[in-house]
């Protein structure tokens, strides 16, 4: 919803959101860090960020704002994630516009999308996704949220 604020007095319109938008957003990242929040705030439309929240490497950040995205343990790899449970080229993040989808690489310990094995999956935010012993939770653009509000 889109009002006129009328401190402005500038014609300029400010973005208002209800209570329960508010609470499920509060929700979702309750747990966070004031950084991570900070991180997620900012990030520009199109793109999006997977924290490390269990594993190796808790609390690293992995930005997305690539069309495609490679998870493994190769050195290569655009996430790097360092243990043996790890594929060398284990999952792929792919965008489309402001959608991004997991998608595993024929990884031997697979690929999991809130808690489920998958071969590929539309990730929403706040959706958890596990490579090996690392979990990870995604979320989008704070304007890409807004925007299908």
């Amino acid at each position: 919803m889109t009002e006129q604020d009328p401190r402005r007095g500038d014609g300029e319109s400010t973005q208002s959101w209800g209570d329960d938008y508010r609470a499920q957003l509060a929700a979702m990242l309750s747990g966070t860090s004031a950084e991570d929040r900070e991180a997620v705030a900012s990030l520009p439309s199109g793109s999006a960020i997977l924290v490390v929240r269990r594993g190796p490497n808790v609390g690293a950040r992995f930005l997305l704002d690539q069309d495609s995205t490679i998870a493994g343990r190769h050195p290569d790899a655009d996430i790097f994630l360092d243990d043996v449970t790890v594929s060398r080229r284990h999952a792929e993040f792919t965008r489309d516009g402001t959608t991004f989808e997991l998608r595993d690489l024929g990884s031997l310990n697979g690929t999991y999308h809130d808690g489920e094995r998958v071969d590929r999956a539309v990730l929403r935010d706040g959706a958890e996704v596990q490579v090996g012993k690392f979990r990870l939770t995604f979320y989008r653009s704070r304007l890409d949220l807004d925007a299908r509000a």
